[in-house]
């Protein structure tokens, strides 16, 4: 799968789930995508690895990796919604990375 390819699945299952007969703000967009990697953070802090996956009630499939991909989906959701070029932006950022200097900004964290 493409990142434009998860970038219309998310969205158009969105659309078909009903999480868009009313209008949905940026802002709450993102606060959708960050609400996910809170969850993934709370397993982890829970005692899960970071690769585990483990089925909660009715076999539904929790842990960070779920939690992460929910992220990407969220992201799709949003980029489908707006007609972002996703896959675009990815590949542009990182080419520009790569001319970055080592460990550039100096920061600690």
């Amino acid at each position: 799968m493409t990142i434009n390819e998860l970038v219309t699945e998310s969205h158009n299952t969105a659309v078909d789930k009903g999480w868009w007969e009313e209008p949905r703000s940026f802002g709450e967009l993102i606060a959708l995508i960050h609400s996910e990697l809170s969850e993934a953070l709370e397993d982890y802090r829970n005692g899960f690895t970071a690769a585990q996956i483990y089925y909660g009630d009715r076999q539904k499939p929790c842990g960070v990796p779920i939690e992460l991909a929910d992220v990407l989906i969220r992201i799709g959701d949003l980029c489908g919604y707006f007609g972002i070029d996703l896959e675009q932006a990815v590949k542009e950022k990182l080419q520009y990375n790569k001319g970055r200097p080592y460990r550039h900004g100096g920061k600690v964290i």
